[in-house]
């Protein structure tokens, strides 16, 4: 006979708790309804439900996991977990004793009450739009929707829930001519009912304007603008993962030797932020019930923390800050809630005036392909224009940029006075670069 979640969670915790050292119960109920159009078409739309319990014990000082989506038998739930604890990792740390919530808003009642017909609407609508200024552009539009409620009790008395709300839209234009194909796609992830349809679409047909014509630009260090989509994909994505406490304790991080030095311009600082109002990673407390926090990654060029779990902070000999994520089948690991940048004092007018030749890059492929512990990166230029004399005129194709994240972010020019969201996790803005190499195969 199944049980409810609540009561397969207390049956669950009750019985570990005799059995182990520390219990943690950590259990997620999902309805996620996506809708999708593809070639100007509507393909796919459904409602998914999911719901699942897993159990982390610390037994004979060692952790151990288990899950399940069936609630009938508690006493297989935990018995899986025990042994998996004979094989896990020594745990030198304690669970929280209590829960106490930081403040961020994730729940918000528009986003729970949106129909399919609605989200058919707004994706249709998006189609339109665009195909009304050229029926030539074949369309993609995705639209979710996530309502999720998050519960973790421990056996140090620590209990907590909270119920959060997710909203993703995307939409993205192929455009064929001849042998010169044009992709353009801008994305946005919130926990509130706030991403603009119409102002997303009209960015996306700006962008293909700008792309009528194409240029040429010389194989040479040059002055680039990246856009915010562009500085994400290019340097601060993947940069901004080099401050995982795992991936530095493994040695694996650019920036892992750098805590307390200065390694890029003093034009530079970086946040990684839980406490967002309905931002997209944001959360009342992590996945191990440590309470979210803003934490300064980088401050005025100086690398000045790292983010840790409970586990990876023991083994640094530091405190979690409260950047745990996990699934349900994986044991918590650090992760970036939402990282954002300081943002500087100019427009993206005022960086054009000020570039002869030069490139604004907006999507890049594959940047990270270089020697990462280097800092160094390379990418394909997936969409980019030529700047002359302070004016864009045209989009490039075969063109590459490459070179080294500390030697690009340190020597910047000038940062973009506004904060644009790119996907669900960065908030940036333009960023000038001095000098950047740049590689093309037309000239």
């Amino acid at each position: 006979m199944s049980l409810t979640l609540q009561e397969f969670e207390e049956r669950v915790l009750e019985l570990a708790r005799r059995r182990a050292e520390q219990a943690e119960v950590f259990s997620v109920e999902t309805v996620e309804t996506p809708v999708a159009f593809e070639a100007n078409r509507l393909k796919q739309l459904r409602t998914h439900r999911s719901r699942g319990v897993a159990l982390r014990v610390i037994a004979g000082g060692r952790i151990g996991l288990a899950s399940t989506t069936l609630l009938e038998n508690p006493e297989d739930l935990v018995r899986d977990a025990l042994a998996a604890a004979q094989f896990g990792a020594q745990a030198g740390f304690e669970l929280p004793s209590t829960i106490e919530a930081s403040p961020p808003a994730v729940f918000d009642p528009a986003v729970e009450a949106l129909s399919v017909d609605e989200m058919v609407e707004i994706g249709q609508r998006m189609i339109d739009r665009a195909r009304a200024e050229n029926a030539a552009l074949l369309c993609e539009a995705h639209l979710d929707k996530v309502v999720s409620t998050v519960r973790l009790h421990n056996s140090r008395g620590a209990a907590g829930s909270y119920c959060g709300t997710s909203f993703s839209l995307s939409f993205g234009v192929n455009l064929i001519r001849g042998t010169d194909m044009l992709d353009v796609w801008e994305w946005q992830t919130s926990r509130r009912l706030d991403i603009p349809s119409d102002a997303m679409v009209e960015t996306v047909l700006h962008k293909v304007r700008l792309a009528e014509r194409t240029a040429k630009v010389p194989t040479a260090q040059l002055p680039v603008i990246l856009s915010p989509k562009g500085a994400g994909s290019t340097l601060i994505e993947s940069l901004a993962s080099g401050f995982n406490g795992k991936i530095v304790l493994q040695g694996a991080s650019p920036v892992g030797d750098k805590l307390g030095k200065k390694a890029f311009s003093e034009k530079l600082t970086l946040y990684d932020d839980g406490l967002l109002d309905y931002a997209a990673g944001s959360a009342p407390f992590d996945d191990e019930g440590v309470p979210t926090r803003r934490t300064a990654l980088v401050t005025e060029g100086v690398v000045t923390a790292f983010i840790y779990d409970l586990f990876t902070a023991y083994l640094a000999g530091t405190q979690s800050t409260g950047n745990a994520e996990r699934s349900l089948s994986s044991l918590p690991s650090p992760s970036l809630h939402t990282v954002w940048m300081a943002p500087g004092d100019a427009s993206l007018e005022d960086m054009l005036a000020d570039i002869q030749e030069g490139l604004l890059v907006d999507q890049v492929m594959g940047a990270w392909a270089g020697n990462i512990l280097a800092g160094e990166f390379s990418g394909n230029v997936h969409l980019g224009y030529r700047i002359e004399k302070g004016q864009i005129v045209g989009r490039v194709k075969d063109t590459m940029i490459a070179g080294n994240v500390f030697q690009a972010l340190g020597n910047i020019a000038a940062i973009g006075r506004e904060l644009y969201p790119v996907g669900g996790g960065l908030r940036l803005p333009y960023i000038y670069l001095p000098a950047l190499g740049v590689a093309s195969k037309d000239v």
